[in-house]
């Protein structure tokens, strides 16, 4: 009869792995760390192979760059990476989309609408946590995107947007800092209308013109994208 392995790492390190990790990934989510920040390797009562543990976490999910004998730092603000991600997601996301529109079913649409009045309700901004989005907001805005492609019922692709929106996540409060005037909260409407519409053309035109806008902001050095 085959034993179950046991991990290596005893419960107590991982814990302050786990622990490590997130503190540090939540600063660099809520811009402690500007753009092209160093991140340090060294923090007190924390061995340093934790912490390299946990940096070496945030840079797999795209929200830091592992400099050649330099260490870590929050990604450039004008790196070309994320014109990359948002090609990506333009090229990927309204195609999942159009799929979701012809397959998802009545559960599916009431999911949808759920998923859009916990993003209508939920405050993007609170003096607290600063000047970027809230957690609560993030999160709800990530449910509303993906229960959109849910639909599609193909998880190899669900993972696809998975991935992408980690890496996109941090570009995207970058945008919203710079561009407090974007009404994000039409752009998500008219994108639920169109969905429970059944209007994949229009549903696909909007979800990308909402990628695209959220690129243009990081690379308008003059002022908020329009």
């Amino acid at each position: 009869m085959t034993q179950t392995a046991h991990s290596s790492t005893p419960p107590g390190k991982q814990m302050l792995s786990e622990q490590v990790y997130a503190h540090l990934r939540n600063a660099i989510m809520r811009g402690d760390h500007p753009p092209g920040a160093p991140l340090k390797a060294k923090q007190q009562g924390v061995s340093l192979a934790v912490v390299r543990e946990a940096l070496v976490r945030v840079v797999g999910e795209g929200l830091a760059d592992r400099l050649p004998n330099r260490g870590f730092a929050v990604p450039s603000f004008s790196d070309r990476r994320w014109q990359e991600i948002a090609e990506a997601r333009r090229t990927i996301e309204p195609v999942v989309l159009r799929m979701s529109i012809e397959r998802g079913d009545i559960d599916w649409e009431a999911r949808v609408r759920a998923a859009h009045h916990r993003l209508v309700r939920t405050p993007a901004y609170a003096p607290e946590e600063g000047e970027y989005y809230t957690d609560a907001w993030a999160e709800a805005h990530r449910a509303f995107h993906r229960t959109l492609l849910e639909g599609c019922g193909n998880h190899a692709l669900l993972e696809t947007f998975d991935r992408l929106w980690t890496a996109s996540e941090l570009a995207r409060r970058w945008s919203a800092h710079r561009n407090a005037d974007r009404d994000g909260a039409k752009e998500h409407r008219r994108l639920e209308e169109a969905v429970l519409a059944r209007d994949a053309d229009t549903a696909a035109a909007v979800l990308a013109q909402h990628l695209t806008l959220t690129a243009a902001a990081l690379t308008d050095a003059s002022g908020p994208a329009t």
